[in-house]
């Protein structure tokens, strides 16, 4: 039986991280070469330290596109999240790119030839999950993090918080009773922030835009809020810790309140299933949700490289369903073709929509009229309910 009391903790972490920088930058590049051929092949991975950018993978797309502009498409990455410090500038920062080719042995097993349809990038598992938590029908704790994060980075940007910088974390544990949140047990929030600002001055800065992000009356006591508590965060990106693409994949998702199959999304175009299917998997498992033929759902596929449809679909409603999940299974199958090319015509995703996802989560997104996050509509609740009359 499930456990009902409890506490559970999500953390996210904001654009400004190392890690996210590097994620921003590698998601640039791709949707730099999904905007000259929407059938472009990348995969590019960004390591990121003092005044240092490396940018290495395989790409296969126009070969207008030269080394010299993707250098300058990180520098714009930088210079947007923020960053104009003596340890990492957008401008003065050295930047390697060691990006080439995508390899024919890969190429020949995932095109489409003949009577073959194009197959998976790689072989792997992908999870999507959904519940009823919050409006975006994401888990409380992770949707709350971000939240928080997202407010400070609008305050930097907006300049109403100037003495912040780039690089924040946040941390929401909340209190469950008969499985559902009720209030925050302990936040701590740790930002980046300028000289001689002190540690009581950063949390009344920040104070209000926790409260704020919160439901009424879900605030923790002041003895459980962190605001920077090792006392001093001057230091902060890529100067203070190195970065790399795709080592936030818990941040990404659920905060851990879902399984992950273990790929990352960014710096890859959207034949990657690690990507696109993870996508396709939220969507479905949102839809179930919110169709109200579950409380909370699992949705799990797997696929080999080189074949077209996924070897598996799993369906779990953890006990809170009011139809049958296999054929629950059944029913998202024949609503979705969930080979790659099928998820990417359904969902729209050669198209370049993803620096946009690099921080703040890639799921509980409002879509975009562009096409972003197109994985968050609700538009099978009605075929969904149909099936089940």
């Amino acid at each position: 039986m499930a456990k009902l009391n409890y506490v559970f903790t999500s953390e996210s972490v904001s654009e400004g991280h190392p890690d996210k920088v590097c994620d921003r930058i590698s998601d640039a590049i791709v949707d730099l070469y999904l905007s000259h051929d929407p059938q472009a092949r990348v995969a590019v991975e960004t390591l990121a330290t003092t005044n240092q950018v490396v940018l290495a993978g395989e790409v296969r797309g126009p070969d207008s596109i030269k080394a010299d502009q993707l250098v300058e498409v990180a520098r714009a990455a930088v210079k947007d999240i923020g960053y104009e410090q003596d340890g990492f500038h957008w401008e003065k920062m050295d930047v390697k790119c060691l990006v080439h080719s995508q390899s024919a042995d890969i190429a020949v097993g995932v095109d489409a030839a003949g009577n073959k349809d194009e197959g998976a990038g790689d072989q792997g598992i992908m999870f999507g999950y959904a519940c009823r938590e919050t409006p975006a029908l994401m888990p409380a704790p992770i949707y709350y993090s971000h939240a928080i994060l997202k407010s400070l980075a609008e305050a930097r940007h907006s300049g109403a918080a100037p003495q912040l910088g780039p690089d924040a974390k946040s941390q929401v544990t909340l209190r469950y009773v008969d499985g559902k949140p009720v209030g925050a047990t302990a936040i701590v929030l740790s930002t980046q922030h300028a000289e001689g600002l002190d540690q009581d001055a950063v949390r009344e800065i920040v104070r209000p835009h926790i409260v704020n992000c919160l439901p009424q009356g879900w605030m923790c006591d002041e003895a459980n809020l962190y605001v920077n508590p090792t006392g001093r965060f001057v230091i902060g990106g890529p100067d203070g810790d190195a970065g790399l693409t795709g080592r936030k994949i818990i941040v990404d998702t659920y905060g851990g309140a879902a399984p992950h199959g273990g790929g990352a999304f960014s710096g890859k175009d959207p034949t990657k299933v690690d990507r696109s299917a993870a996508y396709a998997a939220r969507y479905l498992a949102k839809n179930v949700v919110a169709a109200e033929l579950a409380e909370k759902c699992t949705i799990q596929v797997s696929y080999a490289i080189g074949v077209s449809k996924p070897l598996s679909v799993y369906v779990d409603t953890h006990g809170t369903g009011t139809v049958d999940e296999d054929r629950l299974s059944e029913i998202l199958q024949q609503l979705v073709d969930l080979s790659p090319r099928g998820i990417r015509t359904h969902l729209g995703l050669n198209k370049p929509i993803y620096a946009r996802t690099a921080a703040y989560g890639h799921f509980g997104r409002e879509p975009d009229v562009d096409g972003g996050f197109s994985w968050e509509k609700t538009d099978l609740v009605a075929d969904l309910r149909s099936a089940f009359r």
